[in-house]
């Protein structure tokens, strides 16, 4: 008899749970199990910004998916673009651009979020995000490169708008990266004679009427405190009207010379999500306590693409907030319900209490809520840091993430412009491939072309 096929689709930290989880508690001849993923390492996603602003290295978060000693899960180098329920399929592109077909018999989708966009004006053509390794390299590059061409400018509109930086999103990613990159300027601009360091200008703004609000009134008060000492002007409800390559517009009327905006305005479900044609919440897809689809058996999905009732909270509808908190204990849980099926046993619920919110605003600054204890200064970026850096799945990831923290501490940022900008320019879209995903019609009419070819 073939061995029972399990297809765990993302390397986030809701799949990669799962699969370690896997590895762990399956016989070798029990199940045959694959992970479909672009790239063989999970990224370790909230220390992006510090890669941004260069205290970590790219390799440092990038935690590989081959160190395990009980590796032997088959990787697939591709994206699931569809997903066909009914015949058990699942459609991937691989990273070549080939179209194969994947079965299965039983599936954990955690595809994971992409930025959140709006029908904006010129906002995918001329913003950058935050949401890749590759993004947070290249935003680096960006950002540097804009003192370089200041420095080296005689024009002083030119000069003026590449010395103003517009971050949109006032949530942890957003703040988090004004916060690392704006450090980062301030102790580069030392390094260039020419410029004026108060023309350096960074603008953080956001629609919601508060800073942060899951940290509460007093510490996003002090997180939006610390930052305007530093100089960052802070705009609440205000977004952007429109955008284009060297000005951005608000909602509000102004229109901010810049080279650099940066869109961290939240994140919405993967769309592999909506090839499945099943029912969804705010996007996410709708699955019960136990992280199964309803009505298909088999089918499990956790993380950010899955509306996990939060049965933690005790509130009807209330469902689990895409954190890499919930999504990495969501993956043991749905590891063991996957097992539990697989022998005939019965699934359990999930359940979790949030643990708190740490924010690393660089430096000595930071704000954090771990256990609902409101923590300032040194305090919460002692538990920042600590949190993040146990949370690293291996210890060389952890040295490594440690010795650049050493390192950074002692002697100071780095402003070396790497290489990774070329010269044409990419932007939010060119980073995230969302219009590469098939539709439930194209999916089904793939797949019943590739049967009657067999």
């Amino acid at each position: 008899m073939t061995r029972p096929r399990i297809l765990v689709v993302g390397a986030g930290f809701a799949g990669v749970e799962c699969v370690r989880r896997l590895e762990r508690k399956l016989a070798l001849d029990e199940a045959d199990v694959t992970l479909v993923t672009p790239f063989a390492y999970q990224l370790y996603l909230p220390l992006l910004p510090q890669v941004a602003s260069g205290v970590l290295t790219p390799q440092s978060i990038a935690v590989s998916l081959r160190r395990s000693k009980k590796y032997r899960t088959r990787i697939i180098p591709g994206g699931a673009i569809g997903v066909d329920l009914k015949s058990k399929v699942c459609v991937i592109r691989t990273i070549t651009d080939e179209i194969v077909d994947e079965p299965y018999d039983y599936i954990v989708l955690a595809p994971g979020s992409v930025t959140r966009t709006f029908d904006i004006p010129g906002l995918t053509d001329h913003a950058f995000g935050m949401k890749t390794l590759a993004e947070a390299a290249y935003v680096r590059d960006h950002v540097i490169a804009q003192l370089d061409l200041a420095d080296a400018s005689q024009d002083e509109a030119e000069r003026a708008s590449r010395l103003q930086f517009v971050v949109v999103g006032g949530g942890y990613a957003g703040t988090e990266t004004a916060a690392c990159l704006q450090k980062l300027t301030h102790a580069a601009v030392k390094r260039y004679p020419r410029i004026d360091p108060g023309l350096i200008k960074w603008h953080l703004i956001d629609i919601a009427p508060k800073l942060m609000p899951e940290l509460g009134d007093k510490l996003g008060s002090t997180a939006q405190r610390i930052l305007t000492k530093r100089g960052i002007e802070i705009s609440l409800g205000t977004s952007i009207a429109k955008a284009g390559p060297e000005e951005v517009t608000f909602t509000d009327g102004r229109v901010v010379p810049t080279r650099t905006l940066i869109w961290t305005a939240g994140v919405v479900a993967s769309p592999l999500i909506a090839t499945l044609g099943a029912e969804t919440v705010r996007g996410r897809l709708a699955v019960t306590a136990d992280m199964n689809l309803p009505g298909h058996d088999g089918v499990f999905a956790l993380g950010d693409s899955a509306a996990v009732p939060d049965e933690a909270k005790g509130e009807e509808g209330a469902v689990c907030p895409p954190t890499a908190q919930h999504a990495m204990r969501q993956g043991k849980h749905v590891a063991d319900n996957v097992i539990a099926t697989l022998r005939g046993q019965s699934t359990t619920p999930y359940r979790h209490k949030d643990l708190g919110l740490v924010v690393d605003l660089g430096g000595k600054d930071a704000v954090s809520k771990p256990l609902g204890i409101e923590l300032r200064g040194l305090p919460a970026q002692a538990a920042a840091r600590g949190y993040h850096w146990a949370a690293l799945r291996t210890n060389v990831a952890k040295v490594r993430v440690a010795t650049n923290w050493t390192l950074n501490a002692l002697a100071g940022d780095d402003f070396v412009r790497t290489g990774f900008q070329a010269r044409k320019a990419a932007k939010l879209h060119d980073f995230e491939y969302t219009n590469a995903y098939l539709t439930p019609e194209q999916i089904q009419a793939h797949v019943e072309g590739t049967d009657r070819q067999e």
